[in-house]
C-alpha cells in the first residue's frame, strides 16, 4: 500500500457508477465542486443529463455515460467515454445497486438474479474494465473503490438477496486486493466502503414484496459522510473504511458477538417498514429510478 501514490482530487478522472441518485450522485458533485473531472455512469440516462448540465454550467467538468452495470460491455463503454473525453482515469467507484425487500422466500428467482446482477456483477464488471486503465497510471496509481455495506459482515431481515450480495462484494474485493495489490504489485488501491443506513432513495427504489412502505433504520447517516469517505480513498490507498457508528458496532457484533447480532437484527424488521402501502412495489430492479435525489424522503416517518 505504501508504494502507491494518488493524485490529489483536483487533479483526477473519476468514474462513478450510480451516479444518478444518493451516494453515486452526492459523491459525484462533491468531487466535481472540489474540481475533478467526472464521469456519470447510470441507467438514468435523462438525470445523468440533467446533473452533467448542473455541474458543467457550474464550472466543473462532467460527462454523462448512461450505462447498465450488469453488462460488461455497456461498461466498457463507460471506460470508453471517459478516455475519449479525458484521457484516462485515475479512480473508479463502482457504487450502483439494487434492494428487494421481502422475505427470502417470497422473492422470485428473476428478481434475486437481477438483484445480483447489479449489486454483484455490477461490481465485478466495473473492477475488471477499470483495472487495466487504473495500472495504466504510472507513475501515479489509481484508486478502485466497491461501495459495500455494513451488511457485507452483519445481516438484516427482508434484505436477504441484498445481504447477500454485499457480502460477495467484500468477498471479491478482498481477494481482488490480494492478487492486485500484494502478488502484482500493481499501483492501484483496492478499497471497501462499508457504510451504515444511509439517507437515500434506497428503500423508495427498492422492489417490495411486503404489504407496506419500505423504510431505513435509524439511525441513517448524511449521504454527504459516505461521499467524504469515497474521495478520501480516492487520495489515500486504504483497504477499507467503514463509515457510521453503527456500521462499527454492527460488523464488530457480526464477528465477536454472533448470538446477540442476530437477536438485534430480528428486532429490525419492523423498522423497515412505515406504516403505509407501497408506493412503486416494483421499484427499480428493472426500471430506472430518474428521481435524482441524494436523500430520501424519511423526514415524516
Amino acid at each position: 500500500m505504501s508504494s502507491i501514490s494518488l493524485k490529489p482530487i483536483e487533479q483526477e478522472v473519476i468514474v462513478i457508477t450510480g451516479a444518478s441518485s444518493g451516494i453515486g450522485l452526492c459523491t459525484a458533485e462533491s468531487a466535481a465542486k472540489k474540481g475533478a473531472k467526472v464521469v456519470l455512469a447510470a441507467r438514468s440516462d435523462r438525470t445523468l443529463d440533467e446533473v452533467a448540465q448542473r455541474i458543467n454550467a457550474e464550472g466543473g467538468q462532467a460527462i454523462a455515460a448512461p450505462c447498465d452495470v450488469a453488462d460488461r460491455k455497456q461498461v466498457q463503454s463507460v471506460a470508453d467515454a471517459a478516455i475519449r473525453a479525458f484521457g484516462r482515469i485515475d479512480t473508479w467507484v463502482n457504487n450502483a445497486g439494487v434492494a428487494i425487500l421481502g422475505r427470502i422466500d417470497q422473492v422470485s428467482e428473476d428478481d434475486s438474479r437481477r438483484l445480483f446482477d447489479t449489486d454483484f456483477w455490477g461490481v465485478v464488471n466495473g473492477s475488471l474494465v477499470a483495472l487495466p486503465y487504473l495500472k495504466a497510471n504510472a507513475p501515479h496509481g489509481g484508486a478502485l473503490i466497491n461501495i459495500g455495506s455494513e451488511v457485507s459482515d452483519a445481516v438484516a431481515p427482508l434484505l436477504g438477496m441484498y445481504v447477500a450480495a454485499k457480502h460477495a462484494v467484500k468477498g471479491f474485493t478482498d481477494v481482488l486486493r490480494i492478487e492486485t495489490e500484494r502478488i502484482d504489485r500493481s499501483p492501484v488501491s483496492v478499497t471497501l466502503i462499508q457504510p451504515t443506513a444511509v439517507d437515500t432513495p434506497f428503500d423508495a427504489h427498492a422492489r417490495n414484496y411486503t404489504d407496506k412502505e419500505g423504510d431505513l433504520p435509524r439511525p441513517m447517516i448524511d449521504p454527504q459522510h459516505v461521499a467524504d469517505a469515497i474521495l478520501s480513498a480516492a487520495e489515500k490507498p486504504t483497504n477499507n473504511i467503514k463509515v457510521g457508528v453503527m456500521s462499527k458496532v454492527n460488523t464488530f457484533m457480526a464477528k465477536n458477538l454472533p448470538g446477540l447480532a442476530e437477536r438485534m437484527a430480528t428486532k429490525q424488521a419492523a423498522g423497515l417498514q412505515r406504516d403505509e402501502e407501497p408506493r412503486n412495489p416494483a421499484g427499480a430492479l428493472f426500471i430506472p429510478g430518474e428521481s435524482g435525489h441524494i436523500r430520501g424522503d424519511h423526514a415524516s416517518a
